[in-house]
């Protein structure tokens, strides 16, 4: 099972020094071999080293560096041994207006590096209210190497990531087949994941995890979500 905690714009270097501290006491000794925490925080707020679980980028441009203002290259996250990125998440794509063209270079940068890529698809609400989701994400997927060996697929519906509503199974589970079908990598799913539906979620015939938003933001509370549905876990507090 992959639990993957997305930050966001959420925690200063401090406060992420807190945050990893208290995620690495809750997990020493107790994380099966068959289980994988990934965490996705702020570049500002990357430690410098973290032993039981994977460190991962938000964002970069695809390129090692150069005359690209604001942007993190791939220099910046070698230096904190980050190999693990986001791509193609909805809140890139729409507030930060991130082309289909771009994604692509980033998602060819990545993989020619060798990098684990989490992929982000998912349709917006007028594509669901039409029944269109899985053509909708299909095309978000267009240009993507889906044979990629170090690739993760993770679902967000955007009209379910920070509001509350997290899709049905039913809906879930149907397009995770859709998926399964073009790509062999583990499929995710995001979108208001939280303690009273992350048992269900998981259970999806298909669902190899999680991408969890603000209920992974508090340290104690990610643990919560971990407990729940790994009964492997033998010491978490």
């Amino acid at each position: 099972m992959i639990l993957a905690a997305n930050l966001k714009c959420n925690h200063t270097r401090a406060s992420f020094e807190q945050y990893a501290k208290a995620l690495e006491e809750g997990l020493a000794g107790g994380i099966s071999r068959e289980d994988e925490i990934l965490v996705f925080p702020p570049a500002s707020a990357f430690c410098a080293r973290v032993k039981n679980f994977t460190q991962g980028a938000q964002n970069f441009y695809p390129a090692a560096h150069g005359s690209f203002t604001g942007e993190i290259g791939g220099d910046m996250l070698a230096e904190f041994d980050v190999k693990t990125v986001l791509i193609g998440h909805s809140e890139r794509r729409a507030i930060l207006g991130e082309s289909a063209e771009l994604i692509r270079e980033k998602f060819s940068f990545a993989a020619a590096r060798g990098w684990r890529i989490v992929f982000c698809v998912g349709e917006d609400e007028a594509a669901f209210a039409q029944n269109c989701s899985e053509e909708f994400v299909a095309a978000q997927l267009e240009g993507i190497d889906l044979k990629y060996r170090n690739l993760i697929l993770a679902y967000e519906p955007v009209w379910a990531i920070g509001t509350g509503r997290s899709a049905q199974c039913e809906q879930i589970e149907k397009m995770l087949r859709s998926l399964r079908t073009k790509s062999s990598a583990p499929l995710l799913y995001g979108g208001s994941v939280n303690a009273e539906n992350i048992a269900k979620i998981c259970a999806i015939k298909g669902c190899d995890g999680v991408l969890v938003g603000t209920a992974s933001w508090d340290a104690s509370k990610f643990l919560e979500l971990i407990r729940v549905v790994s009964h492997r876990y033998t010491s978490l507090p």
